[in-house]
């Protein structure tokens, strides 16, 4: 019988039947909801995770920043400057996770293991073994590309655990897009303030567009299609996790097919 409330030790023997091993190297995308109930709340599903992977393994968690000045950079670059003088700087310790990648991000962030890396579009959280060596030293530019924690993440060997994610929460396939040989790739230029030595500095970032796509693709977006596509491999390991449908997903695995699938159905403009 599926009790009311899920006990840590249950959804720790939850993740050892999908396959996660002590020592393992998890980027973890989580939805609560799906979950269900778990004592302790959210905590208490991260205990289960630093349970599961044990005292040698890692957690790795997208964080994003919260950002309400967003808008300004859908506006001409000239004007970004003067939108953006009362903005509260980002600051990569005190800053909340963006609020579009869960209510587990943000405790993870701030639980007091965890590392975060300095970037305001690329935050990472992680702790255990690897989350130094992850975290330093991000790209100011291309931040999720060629020396990136996702980069690191996937030659660590890391795999993707999905408890109860959409379709298209994936952040390692932007990765994917980089390696992707299709010519010309959407970049962007973003304005952001940040929290400097000498007080508030405003910094240009230049990247894929990691917001609406390296180009135009209509319909669904194309990473819920690389990844309902992926599982129908039977390549990744699936479950129940909680009340959660689940997957493990190896991180080097699914770049690969999905930088193939980019290079066959994407069409620059």
């Amino acid at each position: 019988m599926e009790p009311d409330r899920w006990s840590i030790e249950r959804l720790t023997a939850d993740l050892r039947r999908l396959g996660v091993v002590p020592g393992d190297l998890l980027m973890v995308h989580a939805s609560l909801r799906a979950v269900g109930p778990v004592d302790g709340g959210a905590d208490g599903v991260v205990d289960a995770l630093e349970a599961a992977v044990g005292p040698d393994g890692t957690l790795l968690m997208t964080l994003g920043a919260r950002d309400d000045w967003a808008w300004v950079n859908e506006r001409p670059e000239a004007d970004r400057p003067h939108l953006l003088r009362d903005t509260e700087p980002f600051d990569c310790l005190l800053t909340p996770a963006d609020p579009d990648v869960g209510i587990l991000a943000e405790v993870f962030r701030t639980r007091p293991g965890t590392k975060v890396s300095d970037h305001p579009e690329g935050r990472f959280g992680a702790s255990g073994r690897l989350a130094d060596r992850l975290l330093e030293k991000v790209p100011w530019d291309d931040y999720y590309g060629p020396g990136s924690p996702l980069e690191r993440f996937v030659h660590a060997d890391g795999r993707v655990l999905r408890l109860g994610a959409n379709l298209d929460t994936l952040t390692v396939l932007h990765y994917a897009e980089y390696l992707a040989p299709i010519r010309p790739k959407r970049r962007v230029r973003r304005h952001r303030v940040v929290a400097g030595l000498h007080g508030p500095e405003l910094r240009v970032i230049e990247c894929l567009d990691d917001n609406d796509g390296i180009v135009d693709h209509p319909g669904e977006d194309y990473f819920a299609l690389i990844l309902r596509q992926y599982l129908a491999t039977g390549r990744a390991s699936t479950g129940v996790v909680g009340r959660a449908p689940s997957e493990l997903i190896q991180a080097a695995d699914v770049v690969e097919f999905g930088s193939a699938w980019m290079a066959e159905h994407l069409v620059p403009e």
